[in-house]
This record gives C-alpha cells, sequence and structure tokens, in this order.
C-alpha cells in the first residue's frame, strides 16, 4: 500500500503464471476473480474499464467502449481464453465485477485479492490492478519479438503520446541495463 499523495509503480505478472491462476479460480468461489485476471490480460484495459464490463458485452465477439481516463473510444475483440471462461458462469445480465452486496467491486478489493492471489510473486514486486494492463503489454511486446513494431501498437493500444512513454511504461529501457550487469 502507498502513502497517500504518493505513487508506486506496478510491477508486471508472467503472463503463463497468471493465466494457470486465473483458470484455476474460475473453478472456486473466486471465479470472478479468476474471469476478472483473464479480461485485464487479454484486452489491456484499465481496472476501472474492466469494472464497466456488462455480460453483454463479454459474450460478444467486440466490445467496443469508451474509456474512463482518456474519454478515447476502443474497440477490443473478445478472444477465445475469455469466451472459454465465460463457460463457468450462467447467462447473468449487468455488470460482470460485482460484490456479493451487488455493488461494483472496488479497486482496493481488487488489489488485496490479487496481492492474495500472487502472493509469492509479489515478494520484492508491487502487484496490483494495473499489473494485469503492464502483463499483457509485455504478452504482446513478447510476442511480437520484442520490435519497435510492438512497442508503436501498444503505444496507440495504451493511448500513449510516444513509444518512449510505452518504454519507460512497460519497464524495457531498465531491464535492458539490468542485463548489462547481469551478463558480465
Amino acid at each position: 500500500m502507498s502513502i497517500k499523495g504518493t505513487y508506486t509503480k506496478a510491477d508486471y505478472l508472467n503472463f503463463d503464471t497468471a493465466t494457470n491462476k486465473a483458470i484455476k479460480l474460475l473453478s472456486t468461489k473466486d471465479k470472478k476473480i479468476g474471469l476478472y485476471i483473464l479480461v485485464s490480460i487479454n484486452s489491456g484495459l484499465r481496472a476501472g474499464d474492466v469494472q464497466d464490463l456488462t455480460w453483454e458485452q463479454l459474450r460478444s465477439d467486440v466490445i467496443t467502449l469508451t474509456e474512463r481516463k482518456t474519454k478515447k473510444g476502443r474497440t477490443i475483440a473478445v478472444n477465445d481464453a475469455i469466451k472459454k471462461a465465460l463457460n463457468h458462469f450462467d447467462n447473468s445480465k449487468g455488470y460482470v465485477f460485482t460484490s456479493q452486496k451487488g455493488g461494483v467491486i472496488t479497486i482496493q478489493q481488487l488489489n488485496r485479492k490479487l496481492k492474495s492471489i500472487f502472493s509469492n510473486e509479489a515478494k520484492g514486486n508491487n502487484i496490483s490492478t494495473h499489473s494485469l494492463r503492464k502483463t499483457f503489454g509485455r504478452r504482446v511486446y513478447e510476442n511480437n519479438n520484442e520490435s519497435e513494431k510492438a512497442l508503436m501498437y501498444l503505444s496507440e493500444l495504451f493511448n500513449h503520446t510516444s513509444i518512449s512513454v510505452t518504454r519507460i511504461y512497460l519497464g524495457i529501457r531498465q531491464e535492458e541495463l539490468n542485463n548489462i550487469y547481469i551478463n558480465l
């Protein structure tokens, strides 16, 4: 937890580890958290935008929304990982990520759950809802051979002002610098 008025930097997770934990959660009482993780790491949406999703949106082939933060429109294809996860749920309507009391799950609640679920990964790292967005970014970057083209796409997806902002956001420059020392 950060001190009031300060910012902390979220770390990304290993995509496969996050996916496997999320899939396991789909068979537990925390299955909505499992779905939340899968939607987040497969869409790259900010936590607030994921909170706003409805069952109807997730069950369609494409999600069209206006991002809370940027007020920009965004269209996202619903991939097979999300569609498969939806098989664990009935035909509910309305908001997807609701609490037992019926309200939308808060980001604070989600952060507590994620810190608990990823407790092994959290050692020395700051894990939060934003970690899932970064996990998406790192996966796209790695799947595209860590290319400038991948950074260009991510910059557009994340609505960053430049590729250099995306590089910093994903922690790429620092990682490269650390590798200089490690590989000596």
